[in-house]
């Protein structure tokens, strides 16, 4: 019996890695959104990261990380404290890029209008390599206001965390030539509820001294942190650098890393301060107002990144689509995948339109007073929802690829198990659903911002119409506000999705969001639309164009 001939060595029928492509040129939503909302300045930007981004260096670093974890080192061979934590050099070259490109600063550093459209896109396109270092420059981003709190602060710090040199090393940080920054606010006993802390600050001569314990702490390898400990007068906000004036070690005891289910390449850390030397922000007593600033900030990060990890999921789903063929023909052919797609594509464009009218809305509201109150409640309502969407469209994003969708090559369960962190950090869904009402009770401006951008958006559309309708009557019954807490931010976020696609993105988009989001079922089952082929095609083209 003869054998007949196989070539063992030739791969069919399988899809070629998805590499140097440019991670902005390749999303036409991106650059559309830049043009409309005052962010050209950052198109040229951009487009020059995108290609950094998109290329196989990149990929490569975003994968050594995450699976040579950082580790953390107590003590030195001979007993003493030393609490530093290590990292792949990936880690570091990441961090690296991504910080002499302003990842971090731009939304300050620039005197020309879009400041944080510019940073919206960079961390947009920075997201998608990697969830963990994006951890550390989106706080090193978010101290800024906090730390203007505080003048002589401020004219120390601001200086080395607005610069674009990346150092890593364990050395006092007015050695350095740029720092970053974490923080820690829960503890074991609380949670989110930070106004149970037990962690004491006593006051010392000009500075604080600080003795308790963090049940998380953010990148514990950061140059300083911001946190919350108690005084005689209620929570404050505290400056802990991680080395004193004089350049001795801080008395900041990390216990261990925390392992996480996502997030890996970033470490998270439990901490003691044993008498830990700070400086306060502000006042006592308004410990929670001083560093929100630093956590609505944060939270806009929440929104953008989690728009990002979607998109970058689907670039891979897209482009497996146009290489994967199954009963004979490409899956991209396919009638049910075409609908699943778009189905996909559409979340995913609501998702950044939202995010990025986040950033406009920060970049406007120093110069306007509505759009600073709308942006109170409009920030909490994006990060509420774009954070859960991308978790749950992420299931159905790994399904496209069936069971290669499922190895870690793909990088899709990298994906997956990321993409839960931004809905849990800073605040997780209830939070974000409460924070929206007492901003509504408590800031009658904000109410008011709220209120008159959906009366301006009457008559866009029918079905926002009669979805503005749903919203209000909501918001009438007073007595179960907390229970439709969720009820309410969904109904915001889905009305500012529709509101601003009517603005901004192709007309058949905008009405295809309209129809499949606010008929009543909220886009439940992915591929369910009911569009054209041609609207189909322009949905899944505007989110990501193979070259």
């Amino acid at each position: 019996m003869s054998i007949p001939d196989f070539d063992f060595n030739t791969s069919l029928n399988q899809t070629p890695v998805l590499e140097n492509y440019n991670s902005f040129t390749s999303n036409p939503l991106l650059r559309q959104l830049l043009e409309a909302w005052g962010g050209n300045l950052a198109i040229p930007h951009a487009t020059a990261f995108g290609e950094v981004m998109g290329s196989a260096a990149m990929q490569q670093a975003g994968i050594i990380a995450n699976k040579n974890l950082p580790v953390l080192h107590t003590h030195d061979r001979f007993g003493n404290r030393e609490d530093t934590i290590s990292f792949h050099p990936a880690y570091h070259q990441m961090m690296d890029i991504s910080i002499r490109n302003g990842v971090h600063s731009t939304a300050w550093n620039t005197a020309r209008p879009g400041g944080y459209m510019a940073h919206a896109v960079l961390s947009y396109l920075k997201q998608q390599i990697d969830e963990g270092t994006s951890c550390p420059l989106t706080m090193t981003f978010a101290v800024v206001p906090s730390l203007q709190l505080e003048p002589d602060i401020a004219k120390a710090w601001l200086p080395l965390v607005l610069s674009n040199n990346y150092d890593a090393r364990h050395i006092p940080w007015y050695e350095k030539s740029g720092v970053t920054f974490g923080m820690a606010m829960t503890e074991p006993q609380g949670g989110s509820d930070v106004r149970s802390n037990i962690t004491r600050a006593v006051p010392n001569g000009d500075a604080y001294i600080i003795t308790g314990r963090k049940w998380f702490c953010s990148a514990p390898m950061s140059d300083a942190f911001l946190v919350l400990a108690q005084t005689e007068k209620g929570l404050g906000c505290f400056l802990v650098p991680r080395f004193l004036p004089d350049g001795t070690k801080n008395q900041l005891w990390f216990q261990r890393l925390k392992d996480k289910l996502g997030n890996k390449s970033n470490a998270s850390s439990e901490v003691e301060f044993h008498g830990a030397w700070a400086q306060i922000i502000g006042e006592e007593g308004r410990g929670v107002a001083n560093i929100m600033e630093m956590v609505r900030h944060t939270r806009l990060d929440c929104a953008i990144g989690s728009a990002a990890t979607l998109q970058r999921a689907l670039a891979e789903v897209i482009h497996h689509c146009h290489y994967r063929k199954t009963f004979g023909k490409r899956l991209i052919d396919q009638p049910l995948m075409q609908n699943v797609l778009a189905d996909l594509c559409l979340e995913s464009i609501a998702a950044t339109t939202l995010a990025f009218r986040l950033a406009k809305g920060f970049d406007e509201a120093p110069h306007n007073e509505t759009e600073m109150h709308l942006m109170r409640i409009a920030t909490a309502v994006g990060k509420f929802w774009n954070t859960k969407r991308a978790v749950l469209a992420m299931g159905e994003l790994l399904e496209c690829l069936g069971g290669n969708g499922y190895v870690e090559e793909s990088i899709l369960p990298r994906l997956y198990r990321d993409v839960p962190v931004n809905a849990i950090w800073e605040g997780s869904g209830n939070i974000q659903a409460l924070d929206i009402l007492r901003s509504m009770q408590r800031e009658p401006r904000s109410m008011e911002a709220v209120t008159s951008y959906f009366e301006q958006a009457g008559g866009l559309h029918p079905l926002l119409d009669n979805h503005l309708s749903q919203l209000k009557s909501l918001l009438i019954n007073q007595q179960n506000l907390e229970f439709n807490a969720r009820s309410i931010a969904t109904h915001m976020a889905l009305a500012m999705q529709a509101i601003e696609l009517i603005h901004t993105v192709d007309p058949s988009i905008a009405n295809a969001f309209c129809e499949h989001r606010l008929a009543g079922n909220n886009g439940q089952m992915w591929g369910t639309l009911t569009v054209n082929g041609n609207t189909v095609a322009t949905i899944i083209e505007q989110t990501f164009r193979p070259s």
